[in-house]
């Protein structure tokens, strides 16, 4: 089916441009979310009356996104989780979860505004980006924790890995250090 874009479609086209799709996505999401019209005759001659309202209407959003997205851009959100000692999350984190940390803080961002390039099954700082309009796009971080002591620590550079290392370390030397004095001890008493 060929459709007249009424705004920017990622991987798809510009504004004003009739580009071939196929018929499902044509009616299940361009046409419904008023991306696209059909390209016929009558639709091309109402997209040319329109077209100045429709680029004014992009900019005007376009210019709000922007805003938006300096604000947003390099913030650095708290999202707590369960997870196991070695890390790993008891499910995943969601754009969901994603869009709510944003707008608990202020910000208004959408869980379809939220692009994951792979699921976030671990503790740590992840990286996601936000859409805001189909020509800006701009990145957060997601502190994922168990408590807001350790996304505090994550924060500061240190993996739950490394300070699960260095508690271990520590507890062996402690213990190392136990059976010294103890064998220490049990040589004074072979001596008297």
């Amino acid at each position: 089916m060929d459709v007249i874009l009424l705004e920017r479609v990622a991987k798809l086209g510009q504004m004003g441009e009739v580009v071939k799709v196929k018929d499902g996505y044509a009616r299940n999401f361009l046409l419904p979310q008023g991306k696209a019209l059909r390209a016929n005759a009558s639709n091309i001659a109402r997209f040319e009356t329109d077209k100045a309202q429709l680029e004014a209407r992009n900019l005007e959003t376009r210019k709000e996104a922007e805003s938006l997205g300096a604000k947003l851009d390099g913030q650095v959100f708290i999202v707590i989780r369960s997870a196991s000692d070695g890390g790993s999350l008891y499910g995943s984190v969601t754009p969901r979860d994603a869009a709510d940390a944003a707008t608990e803080a202020g910000f208004t961002v959408d869980r379809k505004q939220v692009v994951l390039t792979g699921p976030i099954k671990d503790l740590g700082i992840h990286t996601v980006s936000i859409v805001l309009h189909p020509e800006v796009t701009i990145s957060i971080s997601l502190n994922v924790a168990r408590s807001t002591e350790e996304a505090e620590l994550q924060a500061s550079g240190k993996s739950i890995q490394e300070l699960a290392a260095e508690e271990e370390a520590a507890a062996d030397f402690e213990i190392q250090e136990l059976f010294d004095d103890i064998g220490g001890a049990a040589s004074e008493d072979d001596e008297a």
